[in-house]
């Protein structure tokens, strides 16, 4: 392997490990900050050895045991100063218990410290808002411009809570593990929202040249999968991860041969996983067993309805319409507003999807929010109006920040003639 390939198998294996490398270090550390330092410090330390020896056999293991030499060593020299700090080596009298201590605090009692540091950036300590933006940044590796995005918001502002956010875990004193209990089942609305952001950036990146990064589904349906076994009696838990399963399965399908993006309407189904949609029905007929309308099993059961349709002509749009209808009660916002109003005129006719976008035009948080002009577009285009619905595509285009979805927009601009 050639130095060059070296440092891009180095760089792919950080990106793989960073946020389990992240996790385990805050547990001992309890300091998010120092957790990622610590991270880097072992990616420096591997682009220096491993062109040499090699890429080990377990490169994952390989940079934990790294960094938390570096941890160790800091609390040596922090010792030889004088300067204890009692949160990572309170009651501890030796260095050599110490290094134990590290050792034993990188297994999770439960069995996933990236869930002992979701549910920590989970506390109620933090805004609901805080908590999410944090656990993308440390968790999915995502930019604070793809978080910005994924919230609808400005990059400044994402950044400005994160900071905030890792000082007040600092603070506090938060320990990095999941909560049993009561406190655990106050938190977990925030975590399953944490782990469905992750996915979505993963099933639509916001940004980028990649319509997806298959990773960031995967990890967070991994999430997901832990979590349906620590709550099995919890309904919205398996709500999400069945709707991350059934979305999952589409992933191959939403990119065509070249690369474009194609449409859920234009996928070719025989491309859909099965056994990912099984494992979504599964987990969708344990979560309607358990009893419960929240969001997360709406969202599945619209998914299930896709699913179930054995091509685009079979999809029960009525049905579909009457779920977001229900969907909107139980979680109000304008985004789902937008997806109803496609529903609606993928069921009754786009004239009554346009009297239901017009209705939403003005929300702020759509201002910038490329599907809205493109589904108008859409709407314009089935109804014949083409030039307005050109210009609707063209704006869409001029706002998404993802490479492959403008030239999707544009395309069907240019189709509109």
């Amino acid at each position: 392997m050639t130095a060059g390939e070296t440092h891009l198998a180095i760089e792919a294996v950080f990106r793989i490990e960073r946020a389990r490398l992240i996790a385990g270090l805050a547990r001992v550390v309890r300091d998010v900050d120092r957790a990622e330092e610590l991270a880097q410090d072992a990616l420096v330390i591997a682009l220096s050895e491993w062109p040499r020896t090699g890429v080990p056999a377990n490169p994952g293991a390989w940079l934990m045991t790294a960094a938390k030499r570096r941890a160790i060593d800091a609390i040596r020299r922090d010792r030889m100063r004088e300067r204890k700090h009692e949160e990572i080596a309170r009651d501890v009298d030796e260095v050599g218990h110490t290094a134990e201590l590290i050792e034993a605090a990188m297994d999770d009692d439960l069995g996933d410290e990236l869930l002992g540091l979701i549910f920590a950036a989970c506390h109620p300590v933090l805004s609901a808002d805080a908590r999410a933006a944090l656990t993308l940044r440390v968790i999915g590796g995502l930019t604070t411009d793809e978080i910005a995005r994924a919230f609808l918001s400005s990059e400044t502002t994402i950044a400005q809570r994160i900071v905030r956010a890792k000082k007040t875990i600092g603070k506090a004193g938060l320990r990095f593990e999941v909560p049993r209990g009561a406190e655990r089942q106050a938190r977990l609305a925030s975590v399953l929202e944490v782990i469905y952001l992750i996915f979505n950036e993963g099933y639509a990146a916001t940004a980028g040249d990649d319509l997806v990064r298959p990773s960031l589904c995967l990890e967070a349906q991994r999430l997901g999968r832990v979590l349906a076994g620590l709550m099995p009696e919890d309904a919205e838990v398996f709500g999400l991860l069945a709707l991350m399963e059934i979305q999952a399965s589409r992933l191959s399908a939403r990119i065509g041969s070249d690369g474009a993006f194609v449409p859920l309407t234009e996928q070719n189904r025989a491309r859909w996983d099965q056994l990912l949609i099984r494992r979504g029905l599964d987990a969708l007929a344990r979560a309607e067993a358990l009893g419960s309308n929240g969001s997360y099993v709406l969202q599945a059961e619209l998914a299930a309805c896709h699913a179930r349709a054995r091509s685009a002509a079979d999809t029960d749009w009525p049905g579909i319409a009457a779920l977001y209808d229900r969907l909107r009660g139980v979680m109000p916002s304008p985004v789902v507003d937008l997806n109803r109003a496609v529903a609606h005129s993928m069921a009754f006719g786009p004239e009554v999807g346009l009297r239901l976008v017009n209705q939403i035009a003005d929300a702020d948080a759509l201002r910038s929010y490329a599907p809205l002009p493109a589904a108008r577009g859409d709407f314009l285009f089935r109804a014949g109006r083409l030039t307005e619905a050109r210009a609707e595509f063209e704006a869409a285009a001029r706002l998404t920040r993802n490479a492959r979805e403008r030239d999707f927009l544009l395309a069907r601009a240019e189709a509109c003639g």
